[in-house]
């Protein structure tokens, strides 16, 4: 059976228990398969790229229908960091939902004249925001473009705290923000800190290391932005979040206990 996340963020956790480690975040409209229910209130569940956890039943809308009805509507993507769904056309309107980027909604016709778009959410609920907060996922079919565009979305979460298991600007961890900036790019990727077969990122030597490329540390990842620099979301002391460090020991933020120990270059290209 499938499902629809109806909650801003749904934890992904490593057992059906808050108590416990978070493995992943699932981002509201994003559809996910039911595969057990182990626990009252709780649903294991594997997500469209392949990652599996255990969701609290009360942040999804189950039902092969509702998910059939939510994936036919016409949807944009939260690009802004933090947004929100109000109650009316104007700021002055209550807050219905809080958004993130990488959520995804129903829009329902064109914005009017002040830039209020009409959205809908998996549960029903409906209400505006603004839609300068929206984009559409591009499909990028030239290799340089689609480079940029995945530095830029990487770029978004700067300053981001660290957050094991996260995804948004709320917190998130390292291979969260290599997955975000491609999924906010069109591709998806594995999730998880390593090179999977299956999946789109392969590996290539360093002399071809580009924008956008991924480079792999052991239990870490970072994304790379040329010029010798690239962008991680690290927990160590002094940094405690999505940062960009240097490659070269010429510059400031050359980080050399990481730049020792590069185990792979992913690309996509």
């Amino acid at each position: 059976m499938n499902a629809v996340v109806s909650s801003p963020i749904c934890p992904l956790y490593l057992r059906p228990s808050r108590q416990c480690e978070l493995a992943d975040e699932a981002l509201l409209g994003w559809q996910v398969e039911i595969l057990d229910d182990p626990a009252p209130g709780w649903y294991q569940v594997r997500t469209d790229y392949g990652y599996t956890g255990y969701a609290p039943a009360e942040y999804l809308v189950e039902g092969d229908g509702n998910a059939a009805r939510w994936a036919a509507l016409p949807k944009k993507t939260v690009l802004r960091g933090m947004a929100s769904v109000r109650s009316e056309p104007r700021v002055q309107g209550w807050q219905v939902s809080g958004l993130t980027r990488g959520a995804t909604l129903a829009v329902h016709g064109e914005p009017n004249a002040d830039g209020w778009q009409r959205v809908s959410m998996p549960d029903g609920r409906d209400g505006y925001t603004k839609a300068g907060f929206l984009f559409d996922i591009p499909d990028l079919k030239d290799e340089k473009a689609l480079r940029a565009h995945i530095a830029d979305m990487a770029r978004l979460y700067k300053d981001a705290h660290y957050l094991w298991g996260g995804k948004t600007p709320a917190g998130i961890d390292c291979s969260g923000l290599a997955f975000m900036a491609y999924r906010l790019s069109g591709v998806t990727i594995w999730r998880d800190a390593s090179i999977r077969e299956g999946y789109p990122i392969h590996v290539i030597g360093r002399e071809k290391l580009d924008t956008g490329d991924l480079l792999f540390f052991p239990g870490h990842v970072a994304v790379y932005l040329g010029g010798g620099r690239y962008i991680h979301s690290t927990a160590k002391n002094g940094s405690d979040g999505v940062v960009i460090n240097s490659l070269d020991p010429a510059h400031e933020d050359f980080r050399p206990d990481l730049a020792e120990q590069i185990t792979a270059i992913g690309s996509l290209f």
